[in-house]
């Protein structure tokens, strides 16, 4: 029986920026809930130095959760060159959104584009189902 279970993994504030995807939405165009566009969508990418001290490694689920909502998805390393670190990018589609405030600072626009929330690696075993 090992420990893992009893230790709680760090707890990262982190900001998402929200971007389309050209697979995603070919993946969209047959079916919202299909496994091929959950796989392209509840994805979160992360700077490498973020999954390192987060205690990351390729694809495992993590938490993330604001005061808007909490959803479970994969990790992934960043495609980015450049460091980025605190800053993670996530796919527009229902996971993201799941974590969008409906407050528009009277705008009528949500920020989609600046999400804060605090993620961490989680114990759950799959991802976040919107079906």
């Amino acid at each position: 029986m090992g420990f893992d279970q009893f230790l709680s993994s760090p707890e990262m504030e982190i900001l998402i920026i929200t971007h389309r995807d050209i697979f995603q939405s070919a993946a969209n165009s047959d079916s919202r809930f299909s496994d091929d566009y959950a796989n392209l969508t509840a994805i979160i990418r992360l700077d490498k130095q973020d999954m390192k001290k987060a205690g990351l490694k390729e694809g495992n689920l993590v938490t993330i959760e604001n005061s808007a909502g909490k959803v479970v998805v994969k990790a992934l390393q960043s495609t980015y060159e450049e460091p980025h670190p605190g800053t993670a990018y996530m796919v527009n589609g229902p996971w993201v959104n799941a974590l969008v405030s409906a407050e528009t600072s009277g705008t009528g626009v949500p920020a989609f584009k600046y999400i804060e929330a605090k993620m961490k690696k989680s114990k759950e075993s799959s991802i976040t189902s919107f079906e």
